[in-house]
C-alpha cells in the first residue's frame, strides 16, 4: 500500500500526490492531511478515479487517514464525467485546444494578506501537472513580478519552461518597475510578441 504523506500542505498540493500515487499505479493508498478542506477534496478525487474509500477517520492529534481501494470506474454519473475527462484516451487528448494564459498580477484576487500569493502559486501549481500545460504563459504589469527570483512562483514558472511552456514578460513593464535585470525566466517580449503569441492559442485566459 503507497503512503501519501501531505500533512502540512494545503490543497491543491494533496490531491495533486494523491494524483501521482494513482498514475503510478497503486491500487491501495493511504492518505494523510491534517486540515479538513483537504481530507474533503481527497476524497471527493478518490472517488472521481474510481476508488472507494473504505476507511476515513481524523486521530487524536489531528491527523485525517483516508484509505482507498481501486474498484473501477465510478457508478455516480456525475463522477464517471469527472473520470472520464482524466482517463480521456489519446485521440481525445489530441483534440485538446491549445491554450494561452496571460497572466496581469502577482497575485491572485487581491493579495488579502497573502492569500492571494498562496492562491496564484497554487493555480500555477495546478497548471504544472496538467498532461498539457499551457502553449503560452505571458507575464504583463504586475505579473512580470513572478518572474523574480525572490517571489515563491519563480521556480514553478522555471519547471512550466522546461516541460515546454513559452513564458513571455513585457518588456515594458519589467522596465516600469524596474526589475528587468532581475528576471530569471523566460524572454523579455513586447506587446506585438505577447498578443500575437496569446491570438494563435485555440483559447486565451487572462488572470489578474
Amino acid at each position: 500500500m503507497r503512503v501519501v504523506d501531505a500533512r502540512g500542505l494545503v490543497c491543491p498540493k494533496p490531491v495533486i500526490l494523491t494524483k501521482q500515487a494513482i498514475d503510478s499505479g497503486e491500487k491501495e493508498i493511504e492518505v494523510l492531511v491534517d486540515n479538513d478542506v483537504s481530507f474533503q477534496n481527497v476524497k471527493r478525487f478518490l472517488k472521481s478515479r474510481g476508488y472507494s474509500v473504505i476507511e476515513d477517520i481524523k486521530q487524536d492529534d489531528g491527523t485525517y487517514v483516508i484509505l482507498g481501494k481501486y474498484e473501477g470506474p465510478s457508478e455516480d454519473p456525475t463522477e464517471r464525467r469527472q473520470t472520464a475527462s482524466l482517463t480521456s484516451t489519446p485521440s481525445a487528448q489530441n483534440d485538446k485546444k491549445s491554450i494561452g494564459i496571460l497572466i496581469l498580477s502577482d497575485t491572485l484576487g487581491r493579495p488579502n494578506d497573502g492569500l492571494g500569493e498562496v492562491l496564484m502559486k497554487s493555480f500555477l501549481g495546478v497548471l504544472l501537472e496538467e498532461d498539457e500545460p499551457p502553449v503560452v504563459l505571458a507575464l504583463m504589469n504586475e505579473g512580470v513580478l513572478l518572474a523574480l527570483p525572490e517571489n515563491s512562483a519563480c521556480d514553478i514558472l522555471k519547471d512550466l519552461e522546461e516541460k515546454g511552456t513559452t513564458i513571455l514578460v513585457c518588456g515594458t513593464c519589467t522596465n516600469h518597475f524596474g526589475v528587468t535585470e532581475k528576471v530569471a525566466v523566460g524572454t523579455i517580449s513586447n506587446m506585438f510578441q505577447i498578443t500575437e503569441a496569446v491570438m494563435e492559442v485555440d483559447k486565451a485566459l487572462i488572470y489578474g
